[in-house]
């Protein structure tokens, strides 16, 4: 029929659970389950990160997680939240010409949400392409900054804290979704 919508897939878009392992995560902190942590990681890994030919690869690899928590909010009426924390060191080929982070690398490195834990705890696929992401920028990161990567999945938002001092560096509000295939 002509001018009909897409059939949506019948499988998910990106199977956590069918990604090889990636690496050890028994060093992640937090309440989450080992093997929530170590899907996302997977995940993570897979489609944010990807072979060293893809952007961001470099920087990608040197995010590390260090902690993923799940937990029941009681003022939004029970619903649950998964928060992940990253750390990665900003590193000369992240800088700008002013010696800088760069936004756009900001922006790759808050481009990781934990949408993928949430959904491993619902039993959805959580796993999604950014649709928007709106970034306000609140102080440079110099060369030698570790930045942590906070992340929260009940208001989409993110924080980019500088670790040492605590500084907000970024927050950011992002928009995920599934894609569909269409059927040609």
């Amino acid at each position: 029929m002509s001018g009909s919508l897409p059939s949506r897939p019948s499988k998910p878009w990106v199977d956590p659970a069918a990604l090889p392992n990636y690496g050890d995560t028994s060093s992640i902190e937090g309440n989450a389950p080992d093997y929530v942590k170590q899907l996302n990681y997977n995940t993570y890994i897979a489609y944010g990160v990807g072979d060293q030919d893809c952007f961001g690869h470099s920087v990608g690899k040197s995010v590390q997680f260090v902690e993923v928590n799940i937990n029941r909010k009681h003022e939004r009426k029970g619903r649950l939240e998964a928060t992940t924390i990253a750390e990665v060191k900003v590193t000369r080929h992240m800088l700008n010409g002013a010696g800088m982070l760069h936004g756009g690398c900001l922006a790759y490195i808050v481009d990781n949400t934990p949408l993928v834990v949430l959904g491993l705890i619902q039993n959805v696929n959580g796993v999604g392409v950014t649709q928007s992401m709106n970034v306000l920028f609140h102080a440079p990161a110099p060369l030698g900054t570790i930045l942590r990567i906070v992340s929260s999945s009940v208001s989409l938002g993110g924080r980019v804290l500088d670790k040492e001092s605590g500084r907000i560096i970024a927050s950011a509000f992002l928009n995920k979704m599934q894609p569909v295939s269409a059927k040609l």
